[in-house]
């Protein structure tokens, strides 16, 4: 496994393992449309200023495929931070969050969950969507 897929293991991995239900309330401050349509998009991150507008097309009910090895080639302290950012953010919004592969997250919003094969791998850490 290259780097890049180590570190989106990890942060992925760590979000899992702490991963508290939203409340009430904290779902109720970011409300997410469900639009007749649904977008499958594939976006490069090229730049912590793509986190917002990331959020945004969750917000609006669409699934995002990132492919996060331009923003890698930058900082892998970046790809950390943006990635715990929109781990902490999906749960707000009560969507989910994959690595796919090595250098792709998923992002899904509330109504489309993601599947996980249930079985463990000889290392202990859980499987990814990938």
């Amino acid at each position: 496994m290259s780097k890049l897929g180590n570190t989106l293991e990890k942060v992925v991995m760590k979000f899992r393992r702490t991963e508290k239900p939203a409340s009430e309330t904290e779902e109720k401050t970011i409300s997410t449309v469900h639009p007749d349509k649904v977008y499958l998009k594939a976006l490069p991150l090229r730049a912590l200023t793509d986190v917002e507008m990331i959020k945004q097309e969750v917000k609006s009910g669409n699934i995002l495929i990132l492919k996060v090895s331009p923003l890698a080639k930058k900082s892998i302290d970046d790809v950390k931070h943006v990635v715990s950012e929109l781990l902490e953010f999906t749960q707000l919004v009560g969507g989910d969050i994959a690595r796919l592969g090595e250098e792709r997250v998923v992002i899904t919003p509330s109504s489309i969950k993601i599947w996980r094969e249930k079985t463990s791998t000889p290392t202990g850490a859980l499987p990814t969507a990938a």
